[in-house]
């Protein structure tokens, strides 16, 4: 039963003190709309009275504005607290709320059950230990139960209750409680959930919440709190893993003391063990555990603690400190599940950052292998990803870094994507495994390098990235500027969009995701020449500023010059020299950027052209110009 401690009155202190040492258990609720999931939360905080009498004052004035029980109190306004859900009643962004009982503590979090809402239910399912799937006994398995069972599978959720709520409305029938249980063990099996535990109840009346019903005598489970406070605790099955500590800070406060800071996901460390640094796999020994309550004979996941080692070994933040037997893996490319976020499609070769634990690297999605449909878990293909939508992707970073199986250790092996340009949150991801390429391929070393190209050559190489929309004058002043270049001893090379399209690039079109893979392309190559000592131009209108940001970050500090040859659309409209601009007006020519596909302008480009207050020989001498203002040429 909900806890109403005599110790908050006698001993205040004994109380905070007890409550402190409960356990805590993250769980979420979902389901299809109108399941019962905000009800069924706020019978749990009104039963577990740590409601306020203002709070309770509040729900019952606000039930006979909003509520859907007759002038009842409306459990389900407890956690519904935007004005649009409690208009329609209907949960959308994801609230938390805690409570606790005897014997444990618990967060809640009610997610939204409509399919555009996908997304914030991943957010809350991201660090919940257990799911109570909501079920109405009237209705069945639905579409967004089925949904949000698959979800459940992705995320390794290990502690599952398939609540069937509304079983008032249904009289109590254990006939119909049976159907839907045997309806859904065979969608369950599909996706290999088996850990599940069926309880028949009504959110509303309270029965089998906190205490069993009389009037469902012919069930004899546990109630759902009774469940909840029994279950097992996601740090206790963290325990049992193999050690592993991402490094989130280097502890150095002076001359004499190194340690290496960070939350323990999984194992358990004492003084003495062996242990490995990844992914440099560097070996030491445990010397110190240390905290600021002084120092620890053994540490268990979910501590955060500070580890003190024998050697003196370089380790950075990210780095992940493993136990000697059994290590984490370590690669740059994966297969990976991905649940996108965003508004903006997901286009592979687009690059983002990949934040995995405590560190963060660069990381391009190099292919959608298939999408999967939630509703039929059909495996559909796919050249992007859609908000809300799932894929099974390859991914490739800059380097390699330490991870585990998604499946093995969720802190280890899940991971966002963030968007380099906004610094938003795009997309979750789990790690499957690493590609065997990954591990077969190495750089080789050469002898001769760039510097030493560059140095025969006697100049300094670049590339000389020129953007604008079509008929701005790219490839003719790029033409001129190499010209000059030439004449002048330059060894340069000349990459024009329409001259690669004939032949590197001629399996591309003109979609948002083909022009990704076209820039891609080019600036790998570029980034080629380069390291052959060339002062290389590219004339490309390369409409989005994350690709011209994915060159850039191809080669070293100053060798990347981005030239903006900007023209008002009607000015180049004007000139259409290859009657382009007539074709996507007439819509005989789609996905033409200016017309119907965006061109992102450089925000603050090294070199800015406008091509409508000058002529070609005039910007070619202006780029010119700042090539030996950088000390390029002389």
């Amino acid at each position: 039963m909900s806890h109403s401690s005599d110790l908050i009155a006698d001993d205040i202190e004994g109380y905070l003190k007890a409550h402190e040492h409960k356990g805590l258990l993250r769980f979420i609720t979902c389901g299809s709309v109108d399941d019962g999931k905000s009800t069924l939360i706020g019978r749990l905080l009104f039963e577990s009275k740590l409601l306020f009498e203002d709070q309770l004052a509040a729900i019952e004035a606000d039930s006979k504005k909003y509520g859907t029980q007759g002038g009842e109190m409306d459990f389900a306004l407890l956690v519904d607290g935007l004005a649009a859900e409690r208009e329609q009643g209907i949960t959308i962004d994801v609230a938390y709320r805690f409570f606790s009982t005897e014997k444990r503590k618990f967060i809640v979090a009610d997610t939204p059950g409509h399919e555009q809402y996908t997304r914030n239910m991943v957010t809350g399912a991201s660090t919940a230990d257990a799911a109570i799937l909501m079920v109405d006994a009237r209705r069945g398995i639905l579409t967004q139960t089925r949904r949000h069972s698959f979800l459940m599978s992705l995320m390794g959720m290990r502690h599952l209750v398939v609540a069937i709520n509304k079983m008032d409305l249904v009289d109590y029938s254990k006939a119909r409680f049976d159907e839907v249980v045997e309806e859904y063990r065979a969608f369950a099996k599909q996706l290999g959930l088996e850990n599940i535990t069926f309880i028949p109840m009504s959110a509303l009346k309270g029965d089998n919440v906190i205490e069993h019903s009389a009037k469902m005598p012919w069930y004899h489970g546990t109630t759902l709190l009774g469940y909840l406070e029994t279950v097992e605790l996601d740090a206790e099955h963290l325990q049992r893993l193999p050690f592993r500590m991402p490094v989130q800070w280097v502890n150095r406060p002076n001359l004499d003391f190194r340690g290496f800071t960070g939350m323990i996901a999984g194992g358990v460390v004492r003084p003495g063990d062996q242990i490995r640094v990844q992914p440099s796999g560097n070996t030491s020994s445990v010397s110190r555990i240390y905290t600021l309550d002084g120092d620890l004979d053994e540490a268990v996941a979910g501590q955060s603690i500070t580890l003190l080692l024998e050697d003196e070994i370089d380790i950075s933040r990210g780095d992940v400190i493993s136990g000697v037997e059994q290590p984490a893996h370590t690669a740059d490319q994966f297969e990976t599940t991905l649940v996108w976020m965003h508004e903006a499609p997901l286009l592979p070769g687009r690059p983002y950052l990949m934040k995995l634990g405590t560190q963060t690297v660069s990381a391009t999605v190099t292919d959608i292998k298939y999408q999967v449909n939630v509703n039929t878990l059909e495996h559909t293909a796919g050249k992007q990803l859609e908000l809300n939508g799932i894929g099974v992707c390859t991914i490739s970073l800059n380097r390699a870094v330490a991870f585990d199986a998604y499946k093995d250790n969720q802190d280890t092996g899940g991971f966002i994507l963030i968007d380099r340009m906004t610094n938003n949150t795009v997309g979750a991801g789990m790690l499957h495994f690493a590609l065997r390429r990954s591990q077969n391929i190495h750089m080789q070393h050469v002898d001769i390098d760039k510097q030493a190209r560059a140095l025969a050559k006697g100049q300094k190489p670049a590339v000389l990235w020129f953007t604008g929309l079509s008929g701005a004058g790219k490839s003719t002043i790029a033409n001129l500027v190499e010209k000059k270049l030439f004449s002048s001893g330059q060894h340069t090379y000349l990459l024009d969009g329409d001259n690669v399209r004939h032949g590197l690039n001629r399996d591309l079109g003109f979609t948002n995701a083909d022009r990704v893979e076209n820039v891609r392309r080019v600036a790998e190559t570029a980034k080629l020449m380069v390291d052959a000592g060339l002062i290389v131009m590219s004339a490309f209108i390369s409409p989005f500023r994350s690709e011209r940001q994915l060159a850039r970050d191809l080669l070293e500090e100053g060798e990347f010059i981005e030239i903006f040859v900007d023209a008002p659309l009607d000015v180049v409209e004007a000139r259409d020299p290859k009657g382009l601009y007539k074709k996507a007006r007439r819509g005989e020519l789609k996905n033409f950027t200016g017309i119907d596909s965006a061109y992102e302008a450089p925000e603050a480009p090294d070199v800015h052209l406008k091509t409508s207050e000058m002529n070609a020989g005039e910007a070619a001498d202006a780029v010119i110009a700042a090539l030996r203002e950088r000390g390029m040429i002389s």
